[in-house]
């Protein structure tokens, strides 16, 4: 694995230690100020993906499948950051901590809903993540040596696609218990 796939997962690891950190922090031990400094570090893990994977393609690297990624990711955590954090911090409320109400399963039009929504977060996710692809793929200045960009790009558009059918489909065919 190259060193752009490294960081990649020490990002999501970092990412999950955050949450995790901050959570615990919050509700185990009662220190709401330093929770919540350790869930805001979330976007700083972001940006050190950010600048890693820049400087590794301005340094002359050719962009990789993991290049691609490191696009991704950043888009997803910037576009879905917060309802993970929120989805993270519920089920800690009611799991760990016994407080609470259990987290309800959606069924039918709030199901649909809820999809829907989470095919604009991922649009969302897209916008940012393409735009990052986009910027990577314009520094480069190499169509050879960004190519696995472009292509990573093309399949993102059909996911993003098929993501907005399936949605759609559940206010057609709803999701039952």
């Amino acid at each position: 694995m190259n060193f752009i796939t490294w960081s990649i997962i020490a990002a999501e690891i970092g990412f999950w230690i955050v949450i995790i950190l901050g959570l615990t922090l919050r509700y185990v031990y009662n220190y709401k100020k330093m929770g919540s400094f350790f869930l805001f570090l979330t976007p700083v893990i972001d940006l050190f993906l950010l600048i890693v994977t820049a400087m590794d393609l301005l340094k002359g690297g050719n962009a990789t499948t993991s290049h691609a990624i490191a696009a991704i990711y950043l888009g997803v955590s910037i576009a879905f950051g917060k309802s993970i954090v929120r989805w993270a911090d519920e089920r800690f409320l009611y799991y760990i901590k016994k407080e609470g109400t259990k987290p309800a399963k959606k069924t039918g039009f709030a199901f649909a809903r809820n999809s829907l929504k989470g095919s604009f977060q991922h649009l969302f996710a897209y916008v940012i993540g393409a735009g990052f692809l986009l910027i990577l793929i314009y520094l480069v200045n190499d169509a050879e040596r960004s190519s696995k960009l472009f292509e990573t790009l093309k399949v993102w558009s059909i996911v993003l696609g098929i993501d907005f059918i399936i949605s759609i489909s559940y206010f057609i065919w709803p999701r039952g218990k």
